[in-house]
């Protein structure tokens, strides 16, 4: 039977003595997709992650991983899926061929296939210069690199990636994003929590937001962003005389309240036409500018929305 969905979640609940930190979720993730599940600390992620990968017993609700249900049949649930934590989980007393061989031999590979399975994945994560060095002397980025082949040793259909650059400088950030998208052309699915905002909004084909163990919202970044609506318009006046001017201008052309900030003027508009309109208003009472953009909502936009101060 041809599974629809790589994890299906219907009205998950977790319970901590008093405390609800997950409350009636359900989400789907597709095969194929990057989806990734963001929410301030404390939200709940780590716990839904915990879950979703047999960690932890749910308190209510199901969860299906490729159709096995993860309580009656966590075995099997288990054979769909590599997990790569926030923090490597290699030996680093050892080197990064020996922490393959020995992760090979414990999921049931035979000696020769280990050895088979090791060669390829250090030269699928470009570790092959390096694979006889000690762990302790690789890069965080080498060490994530190390520890996402490790989840990988057994070719699972869906990777769980808990937040898998943190702590990485940005261009070690960026290869490991290139990494997962080779994954995904591979055919993998991956399960993304991450604290970068902008690496959501880069990998993800969908997000889910999170805070007080509720689902807040769920779509694509473009969707997202787009719901959020707001333009943010800044431009610069050449003539300091003329700033008074020219908010006076944009709060009754846009019906926004402009903000003044190192000689900066910013302001929200519903859309790019309006911007325009704003600008032309400008541009007939001979009021010069300079430094201007208009940019659309980031994600970031949206999660400060959606998650700061709601209760």
């Amino acid at each position: 039977m041809q599974k629809k969905f790589a994890i299906k979640v219907n009205h998950l609940s977790k319970t901590f003595g008093n405390q609800k930190v997950v409350d009636d979720i359900s989400f789907t993730v597709n095969k194929g997709e990057v989806f990734g599940l963001l929410g301030p600390n404390g939200a709940g992620k780590t716990t839904i992650l915990r879950i979703l990968t047999t960690l932890l017993k749910p308190t209510a609700g199901d969860v299906n991983i490729f159709g096995y249900d993860i309580k009656k049949e966590s075995k099997l649930a288990r054979s769909m899926f590599g997990v790569t934590n926030q923090y490597a989980a290699v030996d680093e007393d050892i080197s990064a061929r020996e922490n393959l061989m020995i992760f090979s031999r414990l999921n049931g590979l035979s000696k020769n296939a280990s050895k088979a399975r090791t060669n390829e994945l250090l030269k699928e994560f470009s570790l092959e210069n390096s694979a006889d060095k000690t762990a302790k002397n690789f890069s965080g980025g080498m060490r994530r690199r190390l520890d996402l082949a490790i989840s990988l040793i057994t070719r699972p259909k869906i990777i769980f990636l808990d937040e898998p650059t943190t702590g990485l400088d940005p261009r070690t950030r960026t290869q490991m994003w290139d990494t997962i998208r080779n994954l995904v052309k591979d055919g993998s699915t991956i399960f993304l929590t991450t604290q970068y905002l902008e690496e959501a909004d880069t990998l993800a084909n969908r997000v889910a937001i999170i805070d007080h163990g509720k689902l807040i919202k769920i779509g694509t970044p473009d969707e997202l962003k787009h719901n959020l609506g707001d333009l943010t318009l800044s431009l610069k006046v050449t003539n300091d005389n003329d700033i008074t001017r020219a908010i006076e201008i944009l709060q009754a052309s846009l019906n926004t309240e402009p903000k003044l900030t190192n000689n900066i003027i910013t302001t929200k508009c519903k859309s790019t036409e309006q911007a325009i309109e704003g600008l032309s208003h400008l541009k007939d009472t001979q009021i010069s500018i300079s430094d201007l953009s208009i940019q659309e909502p980031s994600l970031d936009d949206v999660f400060m929305n959606l998650t700061v101060g709601k209760n």
